[in-house]
């Protein structure tokens, strides 16, 4: 079935974005886009206000008219309405959980990867061996009041008590849920399944309790998705059903209602699996900043709750600490003003920077934001922690064994930023820079941004699961992701190793579909950029023998990359990058960066 026209909305908790996608001469791209206040708060109270008053915006850009008596036309009729409505949601705070374990490094891990993919926020990891007593722990989740509680722990067949002690902290805490007073919280079971008759009999009467596979049937395996099926599903018939108007807008919309996050991470997952790659996506916002990967054809996600650009930046100031934001600022600033001008953005967070100045300073928080957020990122997607490992003699003394990161960025292929400070920085050259002065790319790697963050309505659409509509429109989300939503700003190409100051660490010869060549020699610590299309280009790159670009050390590559907004950028800064403390020597190298990749243009 072909699909004429789509409208997609995302409830935000600020700002509800809506999207209309349509088939234009065979192929479905976006047309129209538009956007309003969320009105999920008083004095509205209903959240299709919002909805409504973002899809205005889209009929008075098209022509188009998709509202009759305040109710969005499906299916399309004549020139009119659209096939199939679907929406995302963060309003209200998004999905808030806790997770219970009987091992939190392990089950505990494993129940938060769970949540963390579903698209939920994590207030608390329990566990049996976490440290604090019961009355702490009952404590804890009568003060956090979540959204919903998954609770796992044991292997099938394993023990069945510390699992239940868990489910009684549960029942005598007889956790409220946060959003309405007439209903049950929803409890999932995820764990062993010989305790599922105690955890039944335990709970059955104090909450709404539902049972799915286990998270770690057994210790080499983890089995995420029927908790996270199922978490979406309660998201839904529990959590939806309590804020203001969302009965109203499930019953117009033609797919389930997902939270916000778990539609990127869909989409992002299904990308890596189309195209047999390993992505990075990150999405930066004002209060958190969101991390997807996928590595090894495993999906996880973080949300570092504490690391944004305006209502969290002084926390970015505080975990980074000021010399660190201090290095990327390519100005003399007074320590005491840098902090006043930080604080300032905390008091007027929705305010855009008014002044070069500022932005330099936006931009350098933004770099720690993100960098700390993937160094917490890297630590939390692990291998599977308490499993065995064959070992030979060699690995004797190799104190890694399981629960090594995935995170592996020799391997990267695709790093995608969204997110106001990345999506809609003045220059495109700014994005890449921060991008690639954040995640610090190794090897081959492309870059690219998320035009008008547009991924959560790609994801949501990715996952309509009816028969006729199904495949539909997943090429429709396909297409239009490639086409409308990633603006490729190119491939940043990085030697890791150990080479000599001021020696040559990489030799690039670069061949176009034109015939036309080019050849550059990059030396450690330099930056450069070649400007170049997106287009296919025939890269033959020698590293120094103390360099590796992803064949070993010392060994050349000859490989198919491409070019973008941006272009080809050639690395030759350490791993990681490393800035002189010395006032003057650290602006001649900022300054020296930043004009390589024409980052803020002087004025003549």
């Amino acid at each position: 079935m072909i699909l004429k026209s789509i409208l997609a909305t995302d409830c935000g908790s600020t700002t509800t974005k809506a999207i209309l996608i349509e088939n234009i001469n065979g192929e479905y791209r976006l047309t129209f886009r538009g956007e309003a206040p969320t009105t999920v708060e008083a004095p509205f109270e209903d959240v299709t206000k919002g909805v409504l008053n973002a899809v205005i915006e889209i009929e008075e850009l098209s022509g188009r008219k998709i509202i009759d008596s305040e109710k969005i036309i499906t299916p399309s009729k004549d020139d009119s309405g659209v096939d199939i409505y679907i929406s995302t949601s963060s309003a209200g705070g998004g999905l808030q959980m806790m997770v219970a374990g009987v091992v939190k490094s392990m089950s505990g891990e494993s129940a938060e990867r769970a949540a963390l993919g579903a698209g939920s926020i994590v207030m608390d990891v329990m566990a049996s061996n976490d440290g604090r007593l019961p009355h702490e722990k009952i404590k804890r989740i009568r003060d956090l009041r979540p959204d919903m509680i998954l609770l796992s722990g044991g292997i099938d067949g394993g023990t069945v008590s510390h699992v239940v002690e868990l489910a009684e902290i549960l029942a005598a805490a007889n956790p409220q849920p946060r959003l309405g007073q007439n209903y049950q919280l929803p409890v999932i079971y995820a764990g062993n399944k010989v305790a599922q008759p105690d955890i039944s009999k335990t709970l059955k009467e104090k909450v709404d309790l539902d049972i799915v596979d286990n998270i770690r049937p057994v210790l080499e395996t983890e089995n995420l998705e029927p908790s996270r099926d199922k978490i979406h599903d309660l998201f839904m018939e529990h959590v939806m059903q309590q804020a203001p108007g969302y009965r109203k807008l499930t019953s117009w919309t033609d797919a389930p209602i997902m939270p916000t996050p778990g539609a990127v991470g869909s989409l992002i997952e299904m990308i890596a699996e189309k195209e047999n790659i390993s992505v990075v996506g990150v999405d930066i916002g004002g209060a958190t900043t969101d991390i997807f990967s996928v590595f090894q054809k495993k999906f996880n996600r973080t949300v570092s709750a504490n690391l944004g650009m305006s209502y969290s930046i002084c926390n970015v100031l505080a975990e980074a600490g000021l010399d660190n934001v201090l290095r990327w600022v390519p100005f003399d600033i007074d320590r005491k003003e840098l902090t006043n001008r930080i604080g300032n953005k905390m008091i007027r967070p929705t305010t855009v920077p008014q002044s070069l100045e500022e932005l330099f300073i936006e931009q350098a928080i933004a770099r720690e934001a993100l960098r700390l957020s993937f160094k917490q990122h890297k630590e939390f997607a692990v291998g599977l922690k308490g499993v065995q490992k064959e070992r030979t003699i060699s690995d004797a003394f190799d104190q890694s064994g399981s629960g090594e990161s995935l995170v592996n960025m020799m391997d990267l292929d695709l790093i995608v930023g969204s997110g106001g400070v990345l999506s809609h920085a003045p220059r495109r050259e700014q994005s890449a820079k921060m991008i690639i002065d954040s995640f610090m790319p190794e090897g081959i790697t492309q870059i690219a941004v998320d035009s008008i963050f547009m991924m959560p309505q790609l994801g949501v659409l990715a996952n309509i699961d009816k028969k006729d509509l199904g495949e539909e429109a997943r090429n429709a989300a396909l297409e239009v992701f490639h086409k409308d939503c990633l603006i490729r700003l190119g491939t940043c190409i990085s030697p890791i190793g150990k080479a000599k100051k001021e020696s040559v660490v990489l030799k690039v010869k670069l061949t176009f579909s034109s015939g036309k060549k080019v050849e550059k020699e990059i030396k450690r610590n330099e930056l450069y950029r070649i400007k170049a299309d997106y287009e296919e280009i025939t890269a033959e790159l020698t590293p120094h023998k103390k360099m590796d670009i992803g064949s070993g050390f010392g060994e050349p590559i000859k490989t198919t990359i491409y070019g973008g907004l941006v272009g080809i950028i050639l690395d030759g800064r350490d791993r990681p990058i490393s800035i002189p403390s010395d006032p003057r020597e650290r602006l001649n190298y900022l300054s020296s960066w930043s004009e390589a990749l024409n980052e803020y243009p002087r004025k003549d």
